[in-house]
């Protein structure tokens, strides 16, 4: 599957491993924010920040992952819990003809777990310089 990659390097907290399988114009869109983050390096950014906010209490896992290879189109459910709050959200992958990823679309709910991810990525955002 394509976004068996990108699953591999979330759950195994290994980003580095990641970069390769952005476009260089990959976008990422935010359940938080309106505007994208435009290029690889931005979409990079986020995702550690959202591995720190998300992954760091051991409790991240994807639960489902669903791929549509002809629209070059997957969706990875995952669930975890911040600030004592339980987290579920998809990623939604689109890649290119290549296999690389051109945009991640973040979604959460419920509606308290977003404010609370939202609160702790503008801190986290703060550190990386995207604020």
């Amino acid at each position: 599957m394509l976004s068996d990659r990108f699953r591999a390097a979330v759950e195994g907290r290994d980003l580095d491993r990641a970069s390769g399988l952005f476009r260089e114009d990959a976008a990422f869109r935010s359940p938080v924010v309106f505007k994208p983050y435009e290029g690889r390096e931005a979409v990079l950014k986020v995702l550690r920040a959202a591995e720190e906010v998300l992954a760091s209490g051991g409790r991240f896992r994807y639960v489902h992952q669903l791929e549509d290879e002809h629209d070059r189109v997957a969706i990875l459910e995952f669930a975890t819990e911040v600030d004592g709050k339980q987290v579920e959200g998809i990623d939604k992958l689109t890649f290119d003809e290549d296999g690389l990823i051109t945009e991640l679309k973040v979604m959460l709910r419920p509606a308290s777990a977003l404010q609370a991810v939202g609160a702790r990525m503008a801190a986290e955002f703060e550190k990386a310089g995207l604020a």
